[in-house]
């Protein structure tokens, strides 16, 4: 086994995916192992409820991969997503004094003030560049530009604080070092959508068991991101409704599910057989299913904002598990009127693995694989030991450097990173150092301004007038008598 790669965790609602990949000079990725636990005891929507039960599926997860790869793993790369994710629009403003050249400084303090906005009980994961607003004039890089007014548009993507805390506290307590958060489905975009898609603007949908994850891009620009709590899960709990287990009911829907059927085609005397001894009428079936379908496209569509429902020219891109539907691309057209569906099957990246499920092209493994995509640090450690790492907790990476160390600026953050707890505590003390030290400056300088004033007003009181005069004439005095 090579002796560097890359592992990449995806925390699903259902399924804990943990995968390890090589990067070839030629671009592509070669998978060389992947392991799955059941997730769906503690997490749920997309987010962690059980941190210790978390943790130790993350310690399962690594112990596989380690086995498999018969090398250790220092540290992993981690998709966040799940429910409460969500973007909102803000607009950041400064005046210019005398007409001056807008400098990279200046685009800092933009980001720095947007970052630091607070929103009450929310996490700002990461800040999506919009384009600045120069005088009256939209660039995407203001920089040299002479104005009077510069205006920074972001869209900050946002999730609930406890489930940003909790998914930090699963891999402390797991002992597992993280090299980078990624926010999954940006991460998913960058593998699956075409350069043109999200240039002419499109709507990216991620159809998973507990949630689904609607995209919006317009000219190359992330436009909007929301995950609704709506999955395929709701519907086999709809049919389950039926009275019977919900592993009956996901086969009933992968075996007759269909997601669009015309009224004329429904035969009213079909039954479908639950087990040996029940059946459900077909009309019925089809009814529970494609209700609980209908509104989930409803809530995709209602996530596309207004301003977008009409300029996606690159249509709707379906991906998940849940595009396996048969007709998928017939109930969204049907119900959004928009005629040019795909479904990602598969990243766009060139993938080699001999691991079935890798190679399946069924959209399932396209979030994780697009998260192993960004990975640029080898994660590989030393020879695995079977018997030598019985307190996986206390795993330990390798040395940083003081580039890795170092806190990032907002421009060198990239599109898409979630800065870790760890990251953000290292932020916010530089950012206590920074702010203390300008108070010490100021404090210095107004002493300093405070002391010249007093000085001042010493020369300048009568006593001290008078004290000069009296020199100045006995020294005048001195004179003529010489």
């Amino acid at each position: 086994m090579p002796k560097e790669f890359i592992v990449a965790i995806e925390l699903g609602s259902s399924k804990m995916t943990g995968i390890a990949g090589k990067k070839n000079l030629d671009g592509s990725i070669q998978v060389l192992a992947c392991v799955k636990e059941d997730s769906s005891s503690f997490i749920r929507k997309g987010v962690v409820y059980n941190i210790d039960k978390t943790a130790q599926c993350l310690t399962n997860i690594v112990n596989r991969l380690e086995k498999q790869l018969k090398t250790t793993i220092t540290q992993v790369y981690v998709g966040v997503a799940g429910q409460s994710i969500r973007s909102i629009h803000n607009v950041i403003a400064k005046d210019i004094t005398d007409d001056s050249v807008v400098t990279q400084d200046m685009v800092i303090e933009l980001m720095d003030a947007n970052r630091n906005i607070n929103y009450p009980d929310q996490e700002i994961l990461d800040a999506a560049v919009q384009e600045y607003k120069v005088d009256a004039q939209y660039q995407l890089d203001p920089v040299g530009i002479q104005c009077s007014r510069i205006e920074g548009n972001f869209l900050n993507i946002l999730q609930r604080k406890s489930f940003y805390k909790n998914l930090n506290k699963c891999f402390e307590n797991a002992g597992i070092n993280v090299a980078e958060m990624y926010l999954a489905p940006l991460a998913l975009a960058d593998s699956v959508l075409t350069e043109a898609e999200r240039r002419s603007g499109c709507a990216l949908v991620d159809l998973g068991a507990d949630t689904t994850t609607v995209s919006v891009y317009s000219k190359n620009i992330l436009r909007h991101l929301a995950v609704i709590p709506l999955g395929f899960t709701n519907i086999i709990k709809d049919i389950a409704s039926l009275q019977m287990e919900e592993s009956v009911a996901e086969r009933m829907l992968i075996k007759y599910g269909c997601a669009y059927t015309d009224n004329n085609d429904i035969d009213n005397n079909m039954k479908y057989s639950i087990d040996q001894d029940r059946q459900v009428e077909s009309r019925k079936f089809i009814e529970i299913v494609e209700g609980r379908l209908e509104e989930i496209i409803a809530n995709v569509w209602c996530m596309v904002p207004e301003d977008y429902c009409d300029k996606l020219l690159g249509g709707i891109i379906l991906t998940g598990g849940g595009s396996n539907m048969k007709d998928i691309e017939k109930a969204f057209q049907n119900y959004t009127h928009i005629d040019k569906i795909r479904i990602a099957k598969y990243v766009t990246q060139t993938i080699t693995s001999q691991i079935a499920e890798v190679t399946a092209h069924d959209g399932r493994m396209n979030t994780v694989l697009g998260l192993l995509a960004k990975g640029d640090i080898n994660c590989a450690g030393g020879e695995y030991d079977p018997n030598g790492d019985l307190f996986a907790g206390q795993r330990q990476g390798p040395a940083e450097s003081p580039e890795q160390r170092r806190v990032r600026q907002a421009t060198e953050i990239p599109a898409g990173v979630v800065r870790t707890a760890e990251e953000k505590r290292l932020a916010e003390e530089e950012a206590r150092l920074k702010k203390e030290e300008e108070e010490r400056i100021a404090r210095e300088e107004a002493e300093r301004l405070a002391r010249e004033e007093a000085e001042e007003r010493r020369r300048n009181s009568p006593l001290s007038k008078m004290g000069r005069w009296l020199k100045d004439f006995g020294k005048k005095m001195v004179e003529d008598e010489e």
